[in-house]
């Protein structure tokens, strides 16, 4: 496409405007400009509409009493000779990011020179330098991170020191020096007995301590006025590493600002050998009412501790050892943590044997032996059984754990070991293990407040030194804010009909769809699914015309052959669709498609991939069971809109009185980024945008889905110059369909809604992505220059609120912008939906660029306004619609990849491979909510 209005327009659409020239002209590079980088907007107001509501909040409020000192910070690296050029570039990297006076290093290496690994031996280490050099230290505590960098409130007796220190509890790790044991005990000789009875063998350390720079804590006190500054965010790191460091002293396990107890009452079995583990979440924020500490309920996976052979056959769902996976289990216990039986000694697991335990010889170094003729090979069964007497029931069939490096391998028996507790299980859920957990986490508003109330009591913070040196205190009550509560949108239905939702809820009982579609020619195709099909489709007709769909007869039912039933998925798909096109007259309207499983199905992306992208057929997949009205109005409702109609609209969108956004074509964009499963590093990164179609409407949209580089946040398709005079990009798609369905008009406003990033990646939206736009813009036509809002909403946060007079969720419409947001940044909370089970979690939004110049009551009337528009549902949602239907149209074109054969797909994504791309959707369908 060129321009707008051409290579593609309807030809019933009038020519394009004289200002937008037919022919793409490129950029004129101006002389070559210093860039100015945006940064976030300063609030501009409060807002004012809507009841007020007494609210309080999971924010505990801080008071600082020594805002004159300093934290000296000294970093830490580990630093041997053999590694100078790794100290080298980590130097380089500390004196980049934070260009401040030269960063000294800091080593922290075994007597013999190697380098300490494990943030729990170096937290050991440093406690013991503490407890041995404490005058050395001038009494002070120090604040570490468990990795490169330690603080402490004022500085140390002189800038550059050394210690020594020893520690005879180190977990060990069974180092085999060749001739050992394959339990790590080492060689069998007289003084093996002695080992025996020392397990823990004593290890020397060397810690050198250099002075790095100093952070002031009136950083944070200026923050708190609107001046931050990096030394605010500093400041506030160190409070945040105090309060990890206090969680590690108690034994916790730690996840970035979230710590969990070894207490059984925490944990949540949600089967696969799977825990769900709840702990907490401690952090403090700079608020407009001061410094607060927020601390929520938080909950992350863990493996079932006991023997391993249990873990693995609940993990792969066996009934015994012998019907393992050993492939699978050689990758799900990968660097888990075990203890050994009968020593105790704990151990990382770095592999299996490629042997059975009766077959896996090792070399055993004998005693008296004569003429160099002092080893033999034995088996590990045979050493375990026969030599150390211990009895093994399975084993002997079964491999070994490998404790040991892959040259030097240390070998364990399987049913002598267990798994270790507190230790995260990183890998995807299944849909059964996320709905157990999901209903095991619940909790109503009053059990979740009584439960941070405990948690804050139990934390002790008060008995935190480096918290009482600073002069911190922590309030033990809830915060009390003021929230307001929007009243709802009133809603247009069909026959002119106007609804105003209850409790951010509606339905289509006696009610007509606003614009609804005639579906004509379209077919049922049935994977096996069982259920009565013919009394299905007879239902769903009758449940159309009641809402308007005049739905004719189907051509026919087309059931799938039983024969291929067993056959791969693709294999199925392909059958299926060459059966279907051997009858059908001519391309269908629409498929309804029953599946078999009703999560999950291996069939639905390849079903998806070949309707989508190779024949343009629009397909609604279902798989039912307890099919009554309900079921069928929200099919209905998914494929009304999937054929181009609406459900319901806004009724100032049919006015149209929508403030800012009637008077002037405004386009609502939204975007959002998946990653693949934690530890998936080769899966491509799918890139997601909506835009809204039909201006004055904001309830119709269309996607554009794009692969990018693995685990990469920042969307780098938005605008692609393959060539003079040519874009691929994204938006230059979107904003195309917009001109083309909003009478040939050029957006003067672009909304823009952007899920999934943190604030620290808030200029890279502003100064990456958003520089994009305004490239796709300019290319289309230099001399426009559109108003850009840019507003990113956050899910992944720990602010909950509770009504202060009733132990119900907060209402829906619920807005928050005083006292616990930003001091100086454009932020708010909002509830816009009704929470029905456990606790409800408001978005937050932070208002990075308002060019259109919204008031702040316009804007969030505006967000709220489009919580209501998601044309699946008949209740608000918890976040806007444009952003919800960028996570569908990414996460359903995801299957198109995941479902792909391994030779297209499996390939190595690293540097020296390009990222596969996505096939493009059909023409018939591109532009349609095939995402619904």
């Amino acid at each position: 496409m060129s321009s707008f209005g051409t290579n593609g327009a309807e030809e019933s659409l009038p020519p394009p405007p004289p200002a937008i020239p037919s022919d793409v002209v490129p950029i004129k590079m101006e002389p070559e400009k210093k860039k100015v980088l945006r940064l976030p907007i300063a609030r501009r107001g409060l807002a004012s509409k809507g009841m007020k509501l007494r609210l309080l909040t999971n924010h505990f409020r801080v008071n600082v009493g020594n805002t004159d000192g300093h934290f000296f910070q000294y970093s830490v690296c580990p630093f041997i000779s053999s590694v100078l050029l790794i100290c080298i570039i980590n130097f380089l990297s500390i004196w980049m990011a934070y260009s401040v006076s030269m960063f000294e290093q800091v080593s922290l290496s075994y007597e013999d020179g190697r380098p300490v690994e494990g943030k729990g031996v170096g937290r050991k280490v440093l406690d013991r330098v503490q407890e041995t050099y404490n005058s050395e230290l001038n009494g002070k505590d120090f604040a570490y991170d468990g990795e490169k960098t330690l603080f402490t409130l004022g500085s140390l007796a002189r800038n550059r020191l050394e210690f020594t220190v020893v520690l005879e509890d180190v977990v060990s790790a069974g180092r085999n020096n060749g001739n050992a044991s394959p339990d790590g005990h080492g060689e069998i000789n007289e003084n093996d007995k002695k080992r025996m009875r020392r397990p823990n063998r004593a290890k020397t350390f060397k810690v050198e301590i250099n002075f790095a720079s100093k952070i002031p804590l009136q950083a944070i006190v200026n923050a708190l006025r609107g001046q931050e500054s990096d030394n605010y965010q500093e400041a506030i790191r160190v409070l945040d590493i105090i309060l990890r460091q206090h969680a590690a002293k108690q034994g916790c396990l730690l996840v970035r600002q979230s710590f969990f107890h070894n207490d059984p009452k925490n944990f949540a079995d949600v089967g696969g050998g799977v825990l769900g583990c709840r702990g907490f979440h401690s952090s403090f924020r700079t608020t407009q009412s001061g410094l607060s500490l927020n601390i929520d309920v938080s909950t992350t996976m863990i493996v079932t501790p006991g023997p391993v052979v249990d873990f693995l056959i609940s993990n792969q769902n066996v009934k015994d050892p012998f019907s393992l996976d050993w492939v699978k289990a050689k990758r799900t216990l990968k660097n888990l943590r075990i203890k050994a039986s009968p020593s105790n000694k704990e151990y990382k697991i770095t592999g299996l044997s490629d042997l059975p335990c009766k077959d896996q010889l090792f070399t055993l170094k004998r005693k008296g032996g004569v003429d160099g003729d002092d080893t033999e090979e034995v088996t590990v069964y045979d050493y375990f059984v026969n030599r150390r007497n211990i009895d093994l029931r399975y084993s002997g069939d079964l491999p070994c754990i490998n404790v040991g490096k892959p040259k030097r391998p240390t070998y364990i028996p399987l049913e002598l070991c267990s798994l270790v507790s507190l230790q995260r299980y990183t890998k995807a859920l299944t849909t059964l293990q996320r709905s157990s957990l999901v209903e095991k986490s619940r909790q109503k508003p009053p059990e979740r407040m009584r439960v941070l109330t405990d948690a804050l009591s139990r934390s002790n913070y008060g008995s935190e030194p480096m918290l009482r040196n600073c002069g911190i205190s922590i309030n033990s009550g809830f915060t009390e804010v003021e929230g307001r509560v929007l009243q709802a949108p009133r809603l247009k239905f069909g026959n002119g009909e106007d609804f105003n939702p209850r409790n951010g809820r509606w339905n289509f009982n006696q009610k007509k769809l606003v614009r609804p579609v005639k579906i004509e020619k379209w077919a049922v195709v049935n994977f096996s699914a069982r259920c009565d099909v013919r009394g299905l489709v007879r239902d769903l007709i009758k449940c159309g015309q009641m809402k308007g769909i005049a739905i004719e007869q189907p051509f026919d039912v087309f059931e799938e052959d039983f024969r291929n039933k067993r056959s791969p998925p693709l294999v199925r798909v392909e059958k299926m669709l060459e059966f279907v096109q051997s009858k059908l007259p001519g391309p269908p309207q629409f498929l309804l498609c029953l599946l078999p499983e009703r999560k999950n199905s291996e069939l639905y992306g390849p079903w998806k991939k070949r309707n989508l992208a190779d024949f343009g057929i629009v397909t609604q997949c279902i798989a039912p069971q307890r099919v009554n009205d309900q079921y069928l109005t929200n099919v209905l409702l998914k494929i009304n809109a999937k054929l181009g109609g609406l459900n319901s609209i806004l009724g100032a969108e049919h006015a149209p009185s929508i403030p800012v956004v009637s008077r002037a074509p405004t386009i609502v964009i939204g975007m959002d980024v998946s990653h693949g499963s934690p530890g998936q590093t080769d899966i491509p990164s799918i890139a997601a945008v909506v835009s809204s179609l039909e201006w004055p409407l904001i309830s119709k949209y269309r996607a554009c889905v794009r692969t990018q580089s693995p685990k990469v946040e920042m969307i780098d398709n938005l605008f692609k110059k393959v060539s003079d005079g040519v874009d691929e990009g994204i938006i230059r798609e979107l904003l195309l369909d917009f001109y083309r369905s909003s009478g040939n008009k050029k957006p003067d406003n672009i909304i823009i809604f952007r899920d999934g990033v943190s604030e620290s990646q808030f200029n890279q939206v502003l100064n990456i992505e958003l520089d994009q736009i305004i490239e796709a813009c300019k290319f289309l036509d230099e001399k426009w220059n559109p108003k850009f809002l840019v507003i990113v909403a956050q899910k992944n946060h720990h602010t909950k609120f509770f009504q202060a007079d009733a132990p119900d969720n907060v209402p829906p419409g619920t807005v928050i912008d005083n006292k616990i947001c930003h001091p100086r940044n454009y932020d708010f909370y909002m509830c816009a939906h009704a929470g029905m089970i456990g606790t409800s979690r408001p978005t937050h939004y932070h208002v990075l660029l308002d060019e259109i110049g919204f008031s702040a009551d316009d804007l969030q009337e505006l967000v709220h306004s489009l919580s209501y528009v998601y044309q699946r549902s008949t209740t608000a949602i918890s976040v806007v619609a444009p952003i919800c239907y960028a996570h569908l149209a990414a996460t359903q074109m995801g299957q198109f990849m995941k479902f792909e054969e391994r030779s297209e797909t499996a390939s190595s994504h690293s540097g020296a491979h390009p990222v596969p791309q996505l096939p493009r959707l059909n023409d018939n369908v591109s532009s349609s909510m095939f995402f619904c």
